[in-house]
């Protein structure tokens, strides 16, 4: 794998998202632990987009305005969701002193939704990774794998860290009540800014 697919991924990764939002929301909100769970589900959910790039679908997205329209809105929907969700004292995105098993699964699956309800991602992978298939592979899809592989590996490490950098302000947060209620607000806000750019988003 060249220089230039590394130094375009992890610029791509890095860039604050969806994703990377969830995974500080859930590093400040439950610590360590739920930061490395976001971290894990916000990568398993890239892989429908790489099935989707590899087999196709994507092009029927890009194709079909009805369907492209279907899964941006429901994914608006669901940041909108979380944007009300992240208010709520007691919603998925409070700060809580403890962890259990239940809250690991609520994370997965809300970070898979934040990345599943992007039909972007699909598209993306299909200009994104072709780039750097060398011409003329006998395998360019056994290529794309690894290329997707490598951009998984480098999700999960970034927002791994950026998970752990909230954790370890966490204590800090809980002492100062109206610093929480500041980034409760700020997390709301900016899974609503995230709904209203997808929202405009082209195909």
């Amino acid at each position: 794998m060249s220089l230039a697919f590394w130094l375009t991924t992890l610029l791509i990764v890095a860039s604050p998202g969806t994703g990377v939002v969830f995974t500080l929301a859930a590093g400040l909100s439950r610590g360590r632990r739920a930061s490395l769970v976001a971290a894990f589900g916000c990568t398993l959910g890239i892989l429908p987009h790489v099935a989707a790039a590899m087999l196709g679908l994507a092009a029927v997205l890009h194709a079909s305005a009805l369907a492209f329209a279907a899964v941006k809105y429901a994914g608006v929907a669901y940041l909108l969701f979380m944007a009300w969700s992240a208010l709520r004292e007691d919603g998925a995105l409070s700060i809580d002193q403890t962890s259990d098993g239940r809250t690991d699964l609520r994370v997965i699956a809300d970070a898979i939704l934040v990345n599943l309800l992007n039909p972007k991602l699909s598209i993306f992978f299909v200009a994104f990774l072709p780039q750097f298939v060398s011409a003329g592979d006998a395998h360019p899809l056994a290529q794309m794998g690894e290329l997707s592989a490598a951009f998984m590996a480098a999700t999960f490490v970034v927002f791994a860290l950026y998970g752990l950098f909230a954790a370890a302000a966490r204590d800090h947060v809980l002492a100062r009540p109206r610093v929480l209620n500041w980034l409760r607000r700020s997390f709301a806000a900016a899974f609503g800014a995230l709904a209203v750019r997808l929202a405009f988003a082209e195909r």
